[in-house]
């Protein structure tokens, strides 16, 4: 993990993203950070990275956990439409 003031990501954002492949990029103001870029390697990470962010997830989570457990569930498919449509 490296960490780098904002002005510096400004510069260069380009540079820093190839960097965020390989590691995740605190993004810093006045020494405190105030974000982070975290890289891509394929297409399919987004939708992960989305989906992990969702703030009704676990709640998603703990549901499908209890309709497996009940013989029903839903598709990886349908999931992916759900939140990135």
């Amino acid at each position: 993990m490296r960490q780098v003031p904002i002005d510096e990501v400004k510069n260069n954002l380009s540079g820093y993203l190839q960097v965020a492949e390989k590691e995740s990029v605190i993004i810093t103001r006045d020494g405190q950070p105030v974000g982070i870029l975290i890289g891509l390697e394929d297409a399919e990470d987004l939708w992960e990275e989305l989906l992990v962010r969702s703030p009704g997830f676990e709640a998603e989570i703990a549901q499908a956990r209890q309709s497996l457990k009940q013989g029903k569930g839903i598709s990886i498919e349908e999931l992916r439409a759900k939140y990135t449509d």
